[in-house]
C-alpha cells in the first residue's frame, strides 16, 4: 500500500482536504493528514471557497476534518508521496521549518508531489520551483514566477505534470490532480 502525507492546516480549503484524502484512499492509498502543531484526533477547520463572480473566491466556514497522524511524529521518508492542500492554511504552515524540510525532501528526491491552489505557496517557500513548469490559483502565479517557476494559467478543472510534480488551480481540478497524482505515485 502506498502512503501519502497530506499537509493541511487551519482554514485550508474543504474539498481541497476532503475529497483528495478519499479519493485517494478508495484507490487504496493510506493518506495521513498534519497540522503543523497539532496531534492525531485533532481537528482543523477548513473554510469553503467558491466563485461566485467576485473578483476572486468568496469565503465560508467549512467543517472540521480530523487529523489522523501527529505532525512532529511523521517523518518524510516513511511516506511515497507529498500532497499539499490548498486555502489559507499554506501562508502559515510554510513558516514551519519542517514544513519546508519535508516539502524540500520530496521535491529533492524526486518522489511524487501534488500541490493545489495555494499550496504552491509552500513549494515557493521551499525554493523548490525554479525551472519547474506548474499552475496554482492565478493569484499565486507572480510567487511561481518570481521563484523561477514556469507558471501555466490553466482552467480551474485542469492539471499540469511536470516530473514528479502535479498542479491544479483550484478545487474544480481535483479530479485532474488525483488522477495525475496517482498515475506518478505508481
Amino acid at each position: 500500500m502506498k502512503k501519502v502525507l497530506m499537509l493541511a492546516g487551519d482554514f485550508a480549503e474543504d474539498y481541497e482536504v476532503m475529497v483528495p484524502f478519499q479519493a485517494l484512499g478508495v484507490a487504496g492509498v493510506q493518506v495521513d493528514v498534519v497540522c503543523p502543531g497539532k496531534k492525531s484526533g485533532e481537528a482543523i477547520k477548513t473554510a469553503i471557497h467558491d466563485f461566485e463572480g467576485d473578483q476572486t473566491y468568496s469565503e465560508k466556514p467549512g467543517h472540521l476534518f480530523i487529523l489522523n497522524a501527529t505532525f512532529d511524529d511523521v517523518s518524510a521518508e516513511d511516506y511515497d508521496g507529498l500532497y499539499l492542500t490548498g486555502g489559507r492554511a499554506p501562508e502559515y504552515i510554510r513558516l514551519d521549518p519542517k514544513v519546508i524540510s519535508i516539502t524540500k525532501y520530496f521535491m529533492n528526491n524526486n518522489k511524487p508531489v501534488a500541490a493545489i491552489c495555494h499550496g504552491i505557496q509552500v513549494l515557493t517557500a521551499a525554493d523548490v520551483v525554479k525551472g519547474r513548469t506548474l499552475t496554482a490559483y492565478p493569484a499565486v502565479g507572480p510567487d511561481v514566477t518570481m521563484a523561477g517557476g514556469n507558471f501555466q494559467n490553466v482552467d480551474v478543472d485542469k492539471a499540469v505534470v511536470d516530473g514528479n510534480l502535479v498542479t491544479s488551480p483550484a478545487w474544480p481540478g481535483n479530479t485532474a490532480i488525483c488522477k495525475e497524482f496517482l498515475k506518478i505515485l505508481g
